[in-house]
């Protein structure tokens, strides 16, 4: 692999040197100026990138987002990706890093995975210090009256660390008031959400005031901006909401920042990002984390919104291990040939495609390839969604790169050239918020209702109390299932979500209905993926 100074692809993507900040020989921050000064330039299309619901014999979203990107090279189409930030979590965990596989990857790698350039810790430090500066705020006097049983920020950590789910603070300090509280990772906070929904810094800083960190006594709301620290946050986050400019393995140029959890924040890259590629190229292609009902439900009803943008075309990822999983059999005998396992588990997908549909986007289906997939398999699905009016495209983007993408990038600039988006968001901000997330419920994920439990309950009728019965809905999920149960695979029938509590975050304009047992703490599994990593020469 030969990867070019990161000059030269700030080059490729028509980016000017004076706008380059680099971070080394092959990664860089790209200066907000430039979102000025293209302000006039018109914008190219947005290909987002989705999939089915996700299982561990792995869909690869990811390196089908960086594939597409290689393979509108390789037709001679100028393209650009955008991609989120890997978490430190993941890496170390289960899934053992987030830059593609293979032939298609997002480079350097290693940097990208780990420190990068920062801004994980920028935001993790801003977190801890909003809550530093709360609690001595209480401690020293309490002049805001804040009630030390109604604090509502979370201390933050980009690790997976399920001992800090439940912590007591404060112990053992006489002057002090011990309390209950809890840790989330970084990737799942507020400040992360608002990051990549942030227009501007002056956007980023209203809405970094806005942000409810606790209630006094008397029930009242308080705020960063009540703590007086907003301009310490953006001293810290100031380069951090710049920009990362990247390469793919084969030399086009990625934009990658910002990285909220999509079972928990919003599941997309930042919005400056974004904006910025459209602006460069005629095509940007970006991804939406986990499954169609997460990541792209809240890409296509929170970010396009916000950003004010309308998707030209959408992939849906779908691999013929996982289906074969939603279709029952176990993950010991997914290398074994079995069509009707396919066929049995095709509904997942399908689930996924008519809710791309109910967007009013034109889309095509990848069929991304493993090594073990049998002849039979791959033509019997690629005949499923022929017989069934999807398009359809092969990828072998993993062992070929870009040249294994070239029919899906193909088949992507068919769609664009000949087919109109009709985008339209399901839920709009105007809608209450509980016929939102019943909106949601039923007909992104097919329940049948709701239930909520009753602080849950008192919880919605307190946020529209306070004006927000206007935001957005971000469903906390897991991804594993269409439903609230991890267990159930395939396309779910007959079940309610739960709603066991609904947090608000005021800063993203948005309120979280956390269901079933999901959790804004990961925990790490009996082998992380820390425990299995190699030395490497320094």
């Amino acid at each position: 692999m030969n990867l070019l100074p990161i000059q030269q692809i700030a080059e490729k993507a028509g980016i000017d040197d004076k706008y380059v900040e680099p971070y080394g020989k092959y990664k860089a921050k790209i200066d907000l100026s430039l979102v000025e000064e293209l302000k006039d330039q018109p914008e190219g299309k947005l290909v987002l990138v989705t999939a089915i619901t996700p299982t561990k014999a792995g869909e690869g979203k990811t390196t089908t987002s960086v594939a597409l990107a290689d393979g509108f090279a390789k037709i001679n189409q100028k393209a650009m990706l955008c991609l989120r930030e890997p978490s430190l979590g993941p890496v170390f965990g289960l899934k053992g890093g987030a830059t593609g596989g293979g032939k298609v990857t997002v480079e350097p790698q290693e940097d990208i995975n780990l420190h990068f350039t920062g801004d994980m810790h920028a935001l993790t430090s801003s977190i801890n210090l909003i809550a530093a500066v709360l609690d001595n705020s209480i401690y020293q006097g309490n002049p805001l009256g804040i009630d030390p049983e109604k604090v509502a920020w979370k201390r933050s950590l980009d690790m997976n660390d399920r001992a800090l789910r439940h912590i007591t603070i404060s112990e053992g300090d006489p002057k002090a008031t011990p309390r209950k509280d809890e840790f989330q990772i970084t990737v799942a906070s507020e400040l992360m959400a608002i990051l990549c929904l942030a227009r501007s810094p002056e956007d980023f800083l209203e809405r970094l005031g806005k942000i409810i960190v606790a209630y006094t006594f008397d029930d009242k709301p308080v705020t960063v901006k009540d703590l007086q620290v907003t301009h310490a946050v953006m001293r810290l986050m100031r380069d951090a909401f710049k920009p990362n400019l990247v390469q793919t393995a084969e030399n086009n140029p990625a934009f990658i920042h910002g990285g909220p959890f999509a079972n928990i924040a919003h599941g997309c890259s930042s919005i400056i990002a974004t904006k910025l590629a459209l602006k460069l190229a005629p095509i940007v292609v970006t991804e939406a984390g986990f499954g169609a009902d997460l990541g792209a439900e809240k890409f296509l009803d929170i970010k396009c919104q916000e950003a004010g943008v309308k998707p030209a075309a959408v992939v849906v990822v779908a691999t013929i291990r996982a289906l074969k999983l939603h279709g029952g059999i176990a993950y010991e005998d997914l290398k074994k040939e079995n069509v009707d396992a396919l066929k049995n588990g095709i509904c997942n997908l399908e689930a996924h495609i008519e809710n791309v549909k109910k967007y009013g986007l034109p889309y095509v289906v990848a069929i991304n390839h493993f090594a073990d997939d049998s002849e039979a398999e791959v033509a019997w699905l690629r005949k499923w969604c022929e017989e069934n009016h999807h398009r359809v495209a092969f990828l072998d983007g993993f062992e070929k790169g870009g040249e294994g993408a070239i029919e899906l990038a193909k088949e992507v600039l068919n769609v664009l050239n000949t087919e109109t988006s009709n985008y339209h968001p399901l839920v709009t901000k105007e809608m209450p918020l509980k016929e939102k997330i019943s909106k949601i419920c039923k007909e992104i994920y097919g329940a049948d209702g709701v239930e909520y439990t009753e602080d849950a309950e008192a919880q919605l009728r307190r946020y529209e109390e306070l004006g927000f019965g206007h935001a957005y809905i971000c469903m906390a999920k897991t991804p594993a299932s269409l439903s609230d149960d991890p267990t159930v695979v395939g396309r779910p029938k007959g079940f309610k979500i739960k709603v066991r509590e609904v947090r608000l975050s005021a800063g993203a304009n948005f309120v979280v209905p956390l269901t079933g047992s999901i959790l804004t703490m990961p925990g790490l599994p009996k082998v992380p993926a820390a425990v299995k990593m190699e030395a490497m020469p320094w």
